[in-house]
This record gives structure tokens, C-alpha cells and sequence, in this order.
């Protein structure tokens, strides 16, 4: 059965615009044409359901398009099926202007400390979305700008930080990528069973890769800060960072 791009589309429950941005996006084969009219089948409404499907899954359109060559394969639509969802609690799930509503930090001021990277947002529908956990780090940021530390100073600081970070992670997705999701894409187990072990291997490395990146820099700052104290400060300012110290260490 063949279709015109507006009877495709019904049928597809999306917008002809939605159909031909996939078609230029690669997502759709292009159709059959008899003159100036395009014929679509049952592949392309195949297709089209497939993409839908993977949207609401939270992927991004580059990812559907490596998952539909085949480029990417069932574990790996697992584990990116995972990396995109949202929030369990979608009342959680909030826009700058709400994060600025929740924190009373004007919305330009939020905007800035985001393009900075110190917070990173999900990405729900394409749009940038925030957690309770973005409000908490809002506030934290708010904190260092009322101790008086000047905003260039922060986001300076927000700068570099990402950075570091950055680097941090993309090593560790690389030695991820190596050692757990490849041998598992090579292996003759199912694909099932694959995607399985591969989710189940990121949800284990996750907690434990944050773990030990927050211990370290949580003692590295405060080594660096006795550091700082013992050459510049006096005996009481020593004994207060000291004491901090061994509180967090516990």
C-alpha cells in the first residue's frame, strides 16, 4: 500500500514537517516518484514508527540514526536508552525558569553559571531541563557570590572546573567503552543477555565512578586548603581548618 506524505504522516500520528525534517535528516528513505508526487510504503510507516519510538525513549536523533544503519546495536540502544531518561518524577523535571523561581537566582545569572557548565542539564523533548539537584547546586554557587567572592572569580572557577571534568569523564566513558561495552559487543551471547549485562555493568560503574571522583576532590581541596593555612595563616585559622578536615574525613 502506498501513501502521499499527508496520509503517511496521519498514519504515522506525526506532521508532514516532522516526516520531511526525518527525510532530511536521513532517518526515511526517500520515496517513490511518479512525477511531482512522492509515493511512500509500508517501510517508510515501519520507519517512521521506529523513529517515534526511539524518541520517546529520550535518544537523540543522531543516535536513531546510528541505531536504524545499524551502526549500534541492541545493548547499546539499552544502555543509550538509559543515559536519556528522564527523571522517574516528572513534577522534577524543571525549565531555567522555574530552577530561577526555586532559588531566586535571576534567570541571566543562571544562564551564565550553565554556559559555564557548572550546571549541566538534561535534555527532555530538546530542551534543557533541571533537577532538585540543580537547585541544590544553584544555591551552592548563590552561597560562594553571598561569602563575597567576586561573580568573574565563580564563573572562572565554573570554567575550569568543567573542564577538568570533563576530561575526568570522557576518560572514563573511553575506558568503559574499551574494557566492558566492546568485549560484550564481541562476545557471542545474546543480544538480550548483552544489553542486560551492559546496563547493568553502567548502573554498578556509575555510583562508584562518582564515589571516587567526589572523595578525591573533597581531600585534595581540603589538603590544599591545611597547605594554604600552614604558610599563611595564624595558629586559631590552622585549628579551624584542621577540625573541618577531620569532620569530613570522620
Amino acid at each position: 500500500m502506498e501513501r502521499r506524505v499527508e496520509d503517511l504522516a496521519r498514519s504515522a500520528e506525526l506532521s508532514v514537517d516532522t516526516v520531511r525534517y526525518y527525510q532530511a535528516k536521513g532517518l526515511l528513505a526517500p520515496p517513490r516518484r511518479e512525477g511531482r508526487v512522492a509515493w511512500y510504503d509500508e517501510a517508510h510507516l515501519e520507519r517512521l514508527r521506529r523513529v517515534r519510538q526511539l524518541a520517546a525513549q529520550g535518544l537523540t536523533l543522531a543516535t536513531i540514526g546510528r541505531l536504524l544503519s545499524g551502526e549500534l546495536d541492541a545493548a547499546d540502544e539499552a544502555l543509550a536508552t538509559v543515559l536519556a531518561s528522564p527523571d522517574p518524577d516528572p513534577e522534577e523535571l524543571l525549565t531555567l525558569d522555574d530552577l530561577a523561581e526555586r532559588t531566586g537566582i535571576p534567570v541571566a545569572l543562571l544562564q551564565a553559571i550553565h554556559r559555564e557548565g557548572l550546571l549541566v542539564a538534561r535534555r527532555l523533548d530538546g530542551e534543557a531541563r533541571f533537577t532538585a539537584a540543580d537547585v541544590d547546586v544553584a544555591r551552592a554557587g548563590l552561597t560562594l557570590l553571598e561569602a563575597g567572592l567576586p561573580l568573574p572569580e565563580v564563573l572562572e572557577l565554573a570554567r575550569r572546573h568543567h573542564q577538568a571534568m570533563r576530561d575526568v569523564a570522557e576518560r572514563a566513558v573511553a575506558l568503559f567503552d574499551d574494557f566492558i561495552r566492546q568485549p560484550l559487543r564481541a562476545s557471542e551471547i545474546g543480544d538480550e543477555q548483552a544489553a542486560a549485562r551492559l546496563v547493568d555493568a553502567f548502573q554498578a560503574l556509575l555510583p562508584a565512578t562518582v564515589a571516587l571522583v567526589t572523595h578525591h576532590f573533597t581531600r585534595t581541596l581540603l589538603a590544599v586548603a591545611t597547605e594554604h593555612m600552614e604558610k599563611v595563616g595564624v595558629d586559631a585559622e590552622l585549628a579551624a581548618i584542621q577540625s573541618e578536615e577531620r569532620s569530613w574525613i570522620g
